[in-house]
């Protein structure tokens, strides 16, 4: 080794000879054996520390080009990422000179602050109750190296494959060790739940306690190995009512740690957050629960500083998930779950929703409010294809849709879009219930007047309006084109240039045609057996009649079907009131006749 280290002569550490040492530096970088050798050579010569002292007349005489080159030769040794070289830099003795090196960046304006950082950070880690000096010790090194790691990595465009790899390992080593070391200390745990509970902890100790307890849940649940024990410790010390109330808390800061944990723990083991969940649903009645106050950071909570809508957003999709749930728990248990969901916290969600949407339409000018609108919509979108079944009732129960359309009308153009974005969802199920509520309630009206609105522009709601459309027409979706043509033809002869329109009217025209053939060749034997055509047709007229006065169009949404004989419109005038199932082709107050286990699998 000392041979090795004699192939590489290395300058005197003297302060005119910066610019030699730094150029030197520089030019093993691209060699594998004479950044080694040059790697022995630092350390066998003790020439770190002598380059810190260097970085200490510099500093205090303000030599400013001596200092942006100590820069360049301190990042320089780091680049060499030796195991052996960072023994030296990270140590007690050498730190601070070397991130006060690092402080000293050419391409800044100013210096940065990473001594008072590392400094500050240091005396408020001691606040963790961690009694073993060397794991104390341990601790503070490896957050060391990980700030070091974070200021000297270059762009992600410029990092080669490998780049600092034994400094990444140096790290990863260290946290395993940690970790170890932790979970076998069993006082650490309860008492950093105790302090993060406890009122009288101040916020910015309970910040940093946040803070550090998340990256402590990110790596053990990173460790497939370590994984299941740390689970096993957080369930036994009934964490996640500590998390959920966490949750809760004003603070910014802790609020968001607390969204990541729980973001951790639904990616690495949604078993046990799902089955948390559904053990709280069933067993409590009051309303701060889990799924609560997630629903409550979305729709109540818009911290612009916090920015955590769509990570909060995965969360609860992934909480009421029913094919997510298929792993811990049985079809009868998640349809269960879902009614309870649908009885307790569906409300709180479209709460928003309800209040600002009416028959009277007001512009929403308040941008956070309609960023809000555009978030539940997105959700109540992934309810329509997940819980097909509960989501449906909800709908037809609340005429949610109709409420939902409103929106449509919004100066707010992507909140417009989650309208239509949530009436295609619907439309795309193909189902007929849906459908005959839509007609019923003529719904495609504002979708019209969007239509009529943008046609001389080009943009998102108009492009997507003809999709809607245009699948209509794809999937021959009969009851809803028929209701399209008879209601709105005269309304859209002014796009007749948008072919799609125009399609569907010769589709329904050429069903009509069908029918009206069909009609024609029915034989009718009177008295006498004569056969007589104009009673035929009045036959089949009072039939018609009937099916309108009992409510069941006869025609499905799928294609085998025909088209109704009446107008959507004035049917819906007509109807006399009545149950919301009766309406719908079922008596009051019943369902198709499914179980609750069939229903349990069309929600999952």
């Amino acid at each position: 080794m000392g041979r090795i280290s004699h192939l590489m002569d290395l300058p005197t550490c003297e302060l005119h000879r910066l610019g030699e040492i730094a150029e030197l530096v520089a030019s093993v970088r691209l060699s594998r054996i004479r950044k080694k050798k040059l790697a022995l050579a630092l350390r066998n010569e003790g020439y770190i520390p002598k380059l810190l002292q260097l970085f200490q007349v510099c500093e205090s005489v303000k030599n400013t080009e001596g200092l942006h080159l100590l820069f360049d030769i301190v990042r320089g040794i780091l680049y060499l990422d030796k195991a052996i070289l960072f023994e030296v830099m990270f140590s007690d003795e050498c730190i601070l000179g070397v991130v006060g090196c690092l402080e000293y960046d050419p391409s800044l304006a100013q210096p940065g602050w990473h001594r008072e950082f590392l400094t500050k950070t240091a005396k408020l880690q001691e606040v963790i109750p961690i009694r073993d000096p060397e794991l104390r010790q341990k601790i503070r090194q490896t957050s060391r190296a990980q700030y070091i790691h974070t200021i000297i990595m270059p762009n992600p465009s410029d990092v080669e494959v490998g780049f600092l790899s034994t400094l990444n390992s140096f790290i990863s080593s260290s946290k395993e060790e940690i970790l170890h070391a932790l979970q076998k200390d069993e006082e650490f745990l309860p008492e950093v739940f105790a302090q993060l509970t406890n009122g009288a902890t101040a916020g910015e100790q309970q910040c940093e306690l946040m803070k550090f307890f998340k990256e402590f849940c990110a790596f053990s649940l990173t460790l497939p190995e370590k994984r299941d024990e740390f689970l096993q410790t957080l369930s036994k010390l009934r964490f996640l009512p500590i998390l959920e109330m966490l949750m809760g808390m004003d603070d910014v800061q802790v609020r968001s740690a607390a969204t990541d944990i729980l973001s951790y723990l639904v990616e690495f083991s949604p078993a046990t957050i799902q089955k948390f969940v559904m053990q709280e649903a069933q067993q409590s009645e009051n309303d701060t629960q889990l799924i609560t106050e997630v629903i409550e950071q979305i729709i109540c909570r818009p911290d612009p500083e916090f920015g955590g809508d769509n990570q909060l957003m995965e969360i609860l999709c992934a909480l009421i998930d029913p094919k997510k749930m298929l792993a811990t728990a049985s079809s009868l248990e998640i349809f269960e779950f879902l009614d309870i969901f649908y009885d307790r916290y569906i409300h709180v969600l479209t709460a928003p929703l309800l209040a600002d949407t009416s028959e009277e339409w007001y512009e929403i000018d308040n941008y956070q409010t309609a960023e809000t609108l555009a978030s539940v919509l997105e959700l109540l979108s992934f309810c329509v294809e997940r819980h097909k079944y509960h989501m449906k009732i909800f709908i037809i129960k609340k005429d949610l849709l109709r409420r939902t359309l409103v929106l449509m009308k919004s100066k707010h153009k992507f909140l417009a879009l989650c309208a239509l974005r949530f009436l295609r969802r619907i439309i795309g199920l193909k189902d007929e219930l849906y459908n005959r509520y839509i007609t019923r309630g003529n719904l495609f009206e504002p979708v019209v007047n969007a239509v009529l609105d943008n046609r001389n522009k080009c943009n998102l709601l108009k492009s997507a309006s003809m999709e809607l459309f245009e699948f209509i027409q794809k999937e021959d979706i009969q009851i809803l084109i028929a209701h399209i043509v008879e209601n709105f033809s005269d309304a859209l002869e002014s796009v007749k240039y948008i072919h799609t329109f125009q399609g569907l009217k010769t589709k329904y025209e050429h069903k009509k045609d069908q029918q009206n053939k069909q009609l024609n060749s029915i034989p009718v034997t009177l008295a006498g057996e004569t056969f007589v055509k104009e009673a035929a047709v009045s036959q089949v007229d009072e039939d018609v009649q009937l099916s309108e006065e009992k409510a069941a169009p006869a025609s499905p949404a799928s294609s085998s079907g025909s088209y109704p004989m009446y107008t959507t419109q004035n049917t819906v005038e007509k109807a006399p009131k009545r149950g919301l199932f009766e309406v719908f082709g079922y008596p009051d107050g019943e369902d198709d006749g499914t179980s609750p286990k069939k229903r349990a699998r069309l929600d999952s």
